[in-house]
């Protein structure tokens, strides 16, 4: 049976990474399925073709905020709260399913009001991420309320939806989340469209895009491509990465290192100027999600330095579906994602990256073998179709009163 599915994404929905792409690929699956999803967002972002989009107003004092941990959060949240309760109303939901845990509170409060049930994609530790965006501090007297409410939160939906299966554990240890209420939903990447790449065309690939974007700079035929590809802040790496860039060319590689994404580019490239690796480090900028899967085919490795340990990381999905080996600072959503497939650094350690980097590029055999079996994990284990499926049989339990707990929803989701 169709539903209509309310979608909460407390962001600035359409932005080419991390949760965004969650968002978008879970409601093209959930569509597929011959659901009706409309998704309330923050007024910034790239409207979708096949998406039915309803977002706020601005915020007369900051009408181009866009991402990122902040009081202006605030305000988009309280005429988020707002639009939120009209779509309600006008689009009659059969469940509200809530974003992050901003998009969980305000399904929350929609849920008492309408009387709908409710479900939440968990993505990350609320109070970890404000964090790791240096936004909150841990020792400060704003924590332990916030945490507090946070676990409050998590206890209000029906289900929760995890990435990642560490994220299950943290819920039932540090917040006391009933097992019965979590399922997981993997991530997932379109195997399809990301796809090994011959060396015929990642050398037209290369030619192409840097005769237009990087009209300066030229990559050699044979030098090998480190790509990373995300939002560019610290707590994702990114100054890990140019680190370890630096030592990697310091000690006489041939490599590139291609760093995609937004916001703060500048400050990246000015960094890299100062250490003296601009010739070497391409900041192609924020890249259209549609054209990512070429954009990777320039790679022959890719890196996933995130330094949080509790948020999704999506784009390890990418790399691994376009056949590339991944080196990655050792965190369980990584571990999650590549398995014994991956190459690890601890977590914050420049010169174990760097080294990690530099053992793939030293073989480009054994980096191949690997990203080949990376990729046929990807196929196993990560699809959005399967996803969707898991995420409609939790619907069914809520809907058509199945008393299911998630374990049992995880073994045997409903078929279309």
């Amino acid at each position: 049976m169709p539903y209509r599915i309310l979608m909460i994404a407390p962001t600035s929905f359409f932005g080419d990474y991390g949760c965004h792409v969650r968002i978008l690929e879970e409601t093209l699956a959930l569509q597929k399925l011959g659901h009706t999803v409309r998704i309330v967002t923050y007024p910034r972002g790239r409207d979708v073709p096949d998406l039915d989009i309803e977002r706020t107003m601005p915020i007369p004092w900051r009408v181009n905020y866009e991402v990122g941990s902040s009081r202006h959060k605030l305000g988009l949240d309280v005429f988020l709260t707002s639009r939120v309760l009209r779509a309600a109303r006008r689009f009659q939901p059969d469940i509200l399913h809530g974003h992050l845990h901003e998009g969980a509170l305000l399904g929350w409060l929609a849920a008492k009001i309408f009387r709908k049930p409710l479900v939440f994609d968990f993505q990350g530790s609320l109070t970890g991420e404000m964090t790791d965006h240096h936004f909150l501090d841990p020792r400060g007297k704003f924590y332990k309320p916030l945490r507090a409410l946070e676990q409050w939160i998590d206890h209000q939906p029906a289900y929760i939806f995890t990435s990642a299966a560490y994220q299950a554990q943290l819920l039932q240890n540090e917040y006391r989340v009933p097992a019965h209420k979590l399922l997981h939903i993997p991530d997932g990447a379109n195997p399809e469209w990301f796809r090994p790449w011959s060396d015929h065309e990642r050398q037209e690939f290369r030619a192409a895009k840097f005769e237009l974007k990087v009209k300066t700079l030229g990559i050699k035929t044979n030098s090998p491509v480190v790509v990373y590809l995300g939002l560019l802040a610290d707590y994702q790496g990114v100054g890990h990465l140019l680190d370890a860039a630096q030592r990697i060319l310091q000690r006489g590689s041939d490599a590139y290192f291609l760093v995609m994404g937004y916001p703060g580019a500048e400050n990246y490239i000015r960094r890299a100027r100062e250490m003296g690796i601009a010739e070497r480090v391409l900041f192609p900028g924020r890249i259209p999600y549609p054209e990512i899967a070429k954009w990777l085919a320039v790679g022959n490795v890719a890196v996933a330095p995130k330094l949080s340990q509790t948020e999704g990381n999506g784009k390890i999905l990418n790399y691994m579906a376009s056949g590339l080996p991944v080196v990655a600072f050792d965190n369980p959503v990584a571990r999650d994602y590549l398995g014994e497939g991956g190459v690890y650094a601890p977590s914050g350690d420049v010169e174990a990256l760097a080294h990690g980097i530099e053992t793939l590029l030293a073989d480009r055999d054994a980096a191949r073998a690997l990203g080949k079996r990376l990729r046929q994990r990807a196929l196993e284990k990560f699809s959005w179709d399967a996803s969707a499926k898991k995420i409609e049989a939790a619907y069914d339990a809520l809907l058509q009163k199945k008393s299911k707990t998630a374990a049992e929803l995880q073994v045997k989701p409903r078929r279309s």
